[in-house]
């Protein structure tokens, strides 16, 4: 039976109380920030799935279609018998692409935070793969400090797409790779999306879409703080806020105060002036020399890169260095 690693599973009252403690503390803080991987309760990561359905935001349909055209040669690299790691594995939709192209992988292995979202897509991916080992665990990627034991002879590839890795700081995108590389271990490599600098305003338009549920993603963080931590937010007071900055080559995400007010959160009582801003997100994008350069302070080396005829994104296969 295919069921959850127990030793690696958050109980939820830990991770409510992770939840209330990065809140308090974020909404303690100068400037006030909340770290983005909060946004994915259930209802945040069905929101994504819908964004990246949005015809402004092109980067789940170009990556898509990258893995489309290299998925063959990744099977090839990675070898028969392997262990597909995800990282952030939310629906699990482009890893689809890797498991039609590995029939001989021995278990993949989906990480995800949200554990309803978890278990709806691994029940899925059990239907539809009936003779793959899935094996889900609810965590924290940024916090994982081992894998379940059974893929201990295997070799372990792992998967971190969706330019994820932008969301992370320059600083925290070094960690996540070196935690990364000791997971996957010397033979190990890591299949990784990255979203590439491009002109600024295709970029705000991929964040601010005309629908409107980007904005709708990034206020159901407070809908969050309203059901789990008693808050009382107005979500009608606050607003999605997004733009580029080309000096630090990064889109910024913030929830915005639309007046002045006092919101409750937990018991605690913070106030909000008219326009002040709460972070959520950031979205680094690189260039060549620049993964490269991520590559190298993670403990990986680049032995092979895809990309789209536009140079709009780029899949990159890190292999583990030395």
């Amino acid at each position: 039976m295919n069921l959850p690693i127990a030793t690696l599973e958050r109980p939820d009252v830990t991770a409510r109380e992770e939840f209330r403690n990065a809140v308090i503390s974020g909404l303690s803080s100068t400037p006030r920030a909340i770290p983005a991987r909060f946004l994915y309760d259930a209802r945040g990561s069905a929101l994504f799935d819908e964004i990246c359905e949005l015809p402004e935001y092109y980067p789940t349909r170009t990556e898509t279609a990258i893995l489309g055209r290299c998925a063959a040669e990744i099977a090839q690299r990675a070898g028969p018998d392997c262990v597909l790691v995800e990282f952030g594995s939310g629906s699990s939709v482009k890893s689809r692409l890797l498991l039609d192209a590995m029939p001989d992988l021995d278990a993949y292995v989906p990480i995800d935070i949200s554990r309803e979202h978890l278990d709806e897509t691994a029940a899925r991916l059990r239907r539809d793969y009936p003779g793959l080992r899935v094996e889900p665990v609810c965590a924290d990627y940024m916090a994982l400090d081992g894998l379940p034991a059974f893929i201990n002879g295997a070799r372990r590839i792992g998967f971190f797409p969706g330019s994820t890795i932008g969301n992370l700081t320059p600083e925290e995108a070094t960690a996540f790779l070196r935690r990364a590389r000791r997971l996957l271990r010397d033979d190990g490599a890591l299949i990784l999306g990255v979203d590439l600098k491009k002109d600024s305003q295709r970029l705000h338009d991929a964040y601010n879409d005309s629908a409107g549920v980007t904005a709708q993603f990034t206020l159901n963080l407070l809908r969050r703080m309203n059901r789990e931590l008693d808050a009382n937010f107005d979500l009608a007071a606050f607003a999605h806020e997004a733009f580029y900055s080309p000096d630090e080559g990064r889109i910024e995400i913030y929830f915005r105060s639309l007046r002045s007010q006092t919101v409750t959160v937990a018991g605690r009582r913070f106030f909000f002036a008219a326009g002040e801003r709460v972070h959520t997100e950031y979205s680094y994008k690189y260039d060549d020399a620049g993964i490269a350069a991520l590559a190298q302070s993670g403990g990986f080396a680049i032995a092979k890169t895809w990309t789209d005829p536009e140079h709009l994104f780029a899949v990159a296969w890190l292999q583990a260095a030395a």
